[in-house]
Protein backbone atom coordinates (compact mmCIF):
# COMPACT_ATOMS: atom_id res chain seq x y z
CA UNK A 1 0.00 0.00 0.00
CA UNK A 2 1.25 3.22 -1.09
CA UNK A 3 1.83 5.30 2.55
CA UNK A 4 0.10 8.16 3.35
CA UNK A 5 0.59 10.71 6.67
CA UNK A 6 -2.61 11.26 8.98
CA UNK A 7 -2.39 13.69 11.96
CA UNK A 8 -4.56 14.73 14.93
CA UNK A 9 -3.96 17.71 17.20
CA UNK A 10 -5.61 18.08 20.12
CA UNK A 11 -4.71 20.75 23.05
CA UNK A 12 -0.92 20.84 21.94
CA UNK A 13 -0.87 17.42 22.17
CA UNK A 14 0.01 15.99 18.68
CA UNK A 15 -0.44 12.21 16.94
CA UNK A 16 1.53 11.39 13.34
CA UNK A 17 -0.17 8.09 11.81
CA UNK A 18 2.24 6.49 9.69
CA UNK A 19 0.42 4.42 7.02
CA UNK A 20 1.27 2.24 4.48
CA UNK A 21 4.66 2.16 2.64
CA UNK A 22 6.19 5.45 4.02
CA UNK A 23 8.86 6.77 1.61
CA UNK A 24 11.11 9.62 1.02
CA UNK A 25 8.04 11.53 -1.42
CA UNK A 26 6.26 12.02 2.26
CA UNK A 27 8.75 13.49 3.77
CA UNK A 28 7.83 17.15 2.45
CA UNK A 29 4.68 17.21 3.90
CA UNK A 30 5.95 15.00 7.36
CA UNK A 31 8.29 18.06 7.59
CA UNK A 32 5.66 20.84 6.63
CA UNK A 33 3.97 19.48 9.47
CA UNK A 34 6.29 19.40 11.86
CA UNK A 35 7.30 23.10 11.52
CA UNK A 36 3.68 23.89 12.28
CA UNK A 37 3.57 21.76 15.44
CA UNK A 38 6.70 23.31 16.58
CA UNK A 39 5.24 26.66 16.14
CA UNK A 40 2.22 26.30 18.08
CA UNK A 41 2.76 28.13 21.53
CA UNK A 42 0.55 25.09 22.93
CA UNK A 43 3.09 22.04 21.88
CA UNK A 44 3.36 20.22 24.31
CA UNK A 45 3.36 16.30 23.40
CA UNK A 46 3.49 14.10 20.13
CA UNK A 47 3.41 10.52 19.70
CA UNK A 48 3.83 8.72 16.63
CA UNK A 49 1.61 5.46 15.56
CA UNK A 50 3.60 3.07 12.99
CA UNK A 51 1.10 0.25 13.57
CA UNK A 52 -0.20 0.13 10.20
CA UNK A 53 2.79 1.37 8.45
CA UNK A 54 4.54 -1.26 6.42
CA UNK A 55 8.06 0.36 5.69
CA UNK A 56 10.06 2.84 5.76
CA UNK A 57 12.70 3.89 4.06
CA UNK A 58 15.86 6.07 5.70
CA UNK A 59 15.03 9.57 4.63
CA UNK A 60 11.80 8.61 6.40
CA UNK A 61 13.77 7.72 9.86
CA UNK A 62 16.10 10.68 9.61
CA UNK A 63 13.11 12.92 9.57
CA UNK A 64 11.53 10.92 12.53
CA UNK A 65 15.07 10.97 14.37
CA UNK A 66 15.07 14.81 14.25
CA UNK A 67 11.52 15.10 15.42
CA UNK A 68 12.75 13.15 18.51
CA UNK A 69 15.57 15.27 19.12
CA UNK A 70 14.14 18.61 18.74
CA UNK A 71 11.70 17.65 21.12
CA UNK A 72 14.03 16.83 23.34
CA UNK A 73 16.42 19.30 23.23
CA UNK A 74 13.75 22.15 22.85
CA UNK A 75 10.92 21.09 24.36
CA UNK A 76 12.28 18.74 27.36
CA UNK A 77 10.06 15.88 26.37
CA UNK A 78 10.83 12.22 24.78
CA UNK A 79 8.12 11.48 21.99
CA UNK A 80 6.15 8.25 21.94
CA UNK A 81 6.49 5.48 19.19
CA UNK A 82 3.76 3.13 19.31
CA UNK A 83 5.16 0.27 16.91
CA UNK A 84 3.49 -3.12 16.65
CA UNK A 85 4.95 -5.16 14.27
CA UNK A 86 7.95 -6.64 15.46
CA UNK A 87 10.31 -6.16 11.98
CA UNK A 88 9.45 -2.32 12.49
CA UNK A 89 10.67 -2.88 15.50
CA UNK A 90 13.84 -4.46 15.01
CA UNK A 91 14.21 -1.92 12.06
CA UNK A 92 13.99 1.47 14.96
CA UNK A 93 15.94 -0.59 17.62
CA UNK A 94 19.16 -1.38 14.71
CA UNK A 95 18.70 2.57 14.45
CA UNK A 96 19.14 3.30 17.87
CA UNK A 97 15.50 4.93 18.18
CA UNK A 98 15.62 3.73 21.30
CA UNK A 99 17.79 6.21 22.90
CA UNK A 100 15.14 9.44 20.84
CA UNK A 101 11.70 7.96 21.31
CA UNK A 102 10.04 6.52 24.22
CA UNK A 103 9.06 2.87 22.04
CA UNK A 104 5.86 0.76 23.30
CA UNK A 105 5.17 -2.11 21.48
CA UNK A 106 1.31 -2.09 21.49
CA UNK A 107 -1.56 0.01 19.51
CA UNK A 108 -2.22 3.64 21.01
CA UNK A 109 -5.92 4.71 21.73
CA UNK A 110 -7.19 5.89 18.41
CA UNK A 111 -7.21 10.10 18.19
CA UNK A 112 -11.07 11.22 17.69
CA UNK A 113 -10.09 13.61 14.60
CA UNK A 114 -7.49 12.22 12.61
CA UNK A 115 -7.15 13.52 9.03
CA UNK A 116 -4.79 13.18 6.38
CA UNK A 117 -1.89 15.28 5.35
CA UNK A 118 -1.47 16.10 1.81
CA UNK A 119 1.41 15.33 -0.02
CA UNK A 120 4.17 18.36 -1.25
CA UNK A 121 5.66 18.77 -4.07
CA UNK A 122 9.66 18.05 -4.00
CA UNK A 123 11.94 19.33 -6.30
CA UNK A 124 15.26 17.48 -6.81
CA UNK A 125 17.68 19.86 -5.16
CA UNK A 126 15.05 20.08 -1.96
CA UNK A 127 14.86 16.72 -1.93
CA UNK A 128 18.56 15.67 -1.93
CA UNK A 129 19.37 18.28 0.52
CA UNK A 130 16.47 16.13 2.44
CA UNK A 131 18.29 13.04 2.13
CA UNK A 132 21.38 14.51 3.40
CA UNK A 133 20.29 16.10 6.62
CA UNK A 134 18.37 13.03 7.58
CA UNK A 135 21.09 10.90 7.18
CA UNK A 136 23.51 13.06 8.93
CA UNK A 137 20.87 12.48 11.68
CA UNK A 138 20.61 9.07 11.53
CA UNK A 139 24.52 8.63 11.72
CA UNK A 140 25.02 11.02 14.57
CA UNK A 141 22.66 8.34 16.46
CA UNK A 142 25.24 5.82 16.53
CA UNK A 143 28.94 4.09 15.02
CA UNK A 144 26.43 1.59 13.54
CA UNK A 145 24.35 3.99 11.68
CA UNK A 146 27.48 6.02 10.78
CA UNK A 147 29.10 2.55 8.92
CA UNK A 148 25.85 2.10 7.55
CA UNK A 149 25.34 5.54 5.86
CA UNK A 150 28.96 6.47 4.75
CA UNK A 151 29.20 5.49 1.72
CA UNK A 152 25.67 6.72 0.69
CA UNK A 153 26.42 10.17 2.28
CA UNK A 154 29.79 9.87 0.30
CA UNK A 155 28.24 9.55 -2.87
CA UNK A 156 25.45 12.08 -2.48
CA UNK A 157 27.95 15.04 -1.08
CA UNK A 158 29.70 14.33 -4.97
CA UNK A 159 27.02 13.58 -7.04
Amino acid sequence: MDGRILAAQRAGCYTLKLEGDVRVTLCAAIEDYLQQMFADPDFSRVQLDLCETEGLDSTTLGVLARLALRSRDEFGFQPVLYVDDPSIQRLLKSMAFERIFDLREERPVDPEAVVEIPAVANDSARMKARVIEAHGTLMDLSEHNRKHFQELMTFLRHS
